[in-house]
């Protein structure tokens, strides 16, 4: 039996609308679940890049290709492989800082995690990060002390290392 694995798959897309329905509609009506998506323009006007992660084994992901590549708006799908991808996501993290202290905390926290204070209330401070989920996910455990007042991810994007293309 194949191993669940979490699948990065990459597809350039016609940038127009209805796209993304299609895909997600895809995924629904073959009780496939999408882990995270994220969409935005491609280096090639008229087109899109869509990263799709999402869980299964190696079937799945055959499936998920097939029926992908089966939608007239899909021009190339990808499986990418994770240790040859570079992945980041982008968060904010909006958390309680009310004294001089806590403040002061979370501004060495977002130093060392390279990340940078956004926006500065009189009873908040709010975090922008990049990076792999696992360093975020390390960075909202830590600043968890402190009373997290909202998170917002964009969830995780990647492109292929080296001279590869989609």
């Amino acid at each position: 039996m194949d191993e669940l694995r979490s699948h990065i798959i990459s597809a350039i897309v016609m940038h127009r609308p209805g796209v993304l329905q299609r895909v997600a509609g895809l995924f629904t009506r073959r009780g496939f679940n999408i882990d995270s998506i994220t969409v935005g323009p491609s280096e090639q006007e008229g087109l899109a890049r869509m990263t799709i992660i999402s869980t299964g084994d190696d079937k799945v992901l055959e499936q998920i290709t097939k029926q992908l590549n089966k939608i007239i708006e899909v021009i190339k799908v990808r499986d990418l492989n994770a240790d040859g991808t570079v992945t980041r996501e982008l968060c904010l993290i909006k958390t309680h800082a009310t004294s001089e202290r806590a403040r002061s905390e979370i501004i060495q926290y977002a130093n060392i995690f390279r990340g940078r204070i956004v926006d500065v209330g009189p009873e908040n401070l709010t975090l922008e990060i990049t990076g792999t989920p696992e360093k975020i996910d390390a960075l909202i455990d830590l600043l968890k002390g402190f009373g997290i007042k909202e998170v917002a991810r964009t969830g995780p994007t990647a492109i292929s290392r080296g001279s590869k293309t989609i």
